[in-house]
């Protein structure tokens, strides 16, 4: 089970760092989707400090699981914020969020079960 969890945990942070990468460099295809949403420009750099702790937590969670599932849950509510913000925006584009929200649960589920 701890495998499972190691590969899940490592994969999350691996796309939580790529997608703060984009905010943090404003990449042109991360940039006009998240205003399209409603972040105002001066809050996306703090989307990516989200991105990067999280990631942190799940790795830090490896060994000290409490931080993993904390971290876990703190993924899965950043991403169901992303999935309502599309949503409130009425962004048919909610996908990748929803995929991510979908694979935070499998890592909490993951963590808690290999403790």
């Amino acid at each position: 089970m701890f495998i499972a969890t190691l590969v899940v945990s490592v994969l999350l942070a691996v796309a939580l760092t790529f997608s703060a990468i984009g905010k943090l460099t404003k990449n042109p295809s991360v940039i006009p989707m998240l205003e399209q949403v409603g972040v105002p420009a001066d809050k996306i750099p703090w989307l990516a400090y989200a991105e990067i702790l999280g990631a942190i937590g799940l790795l830090v969670g490896l060994l000290v699981w409490p931080i993993g599932a904390a971290a876990a849950v703190g993924v899965i509510l950043y991403f169901v914020g992303a999935v309502a913000a599309h949503l409130r925006a009425k962004d048919k584009d909610f996908a990748p969020a929803a995929g991510l929200a979908v694979f935070a649960v499998v890592a909490l589920v993951l963590r808690v079960l290999s403790a």
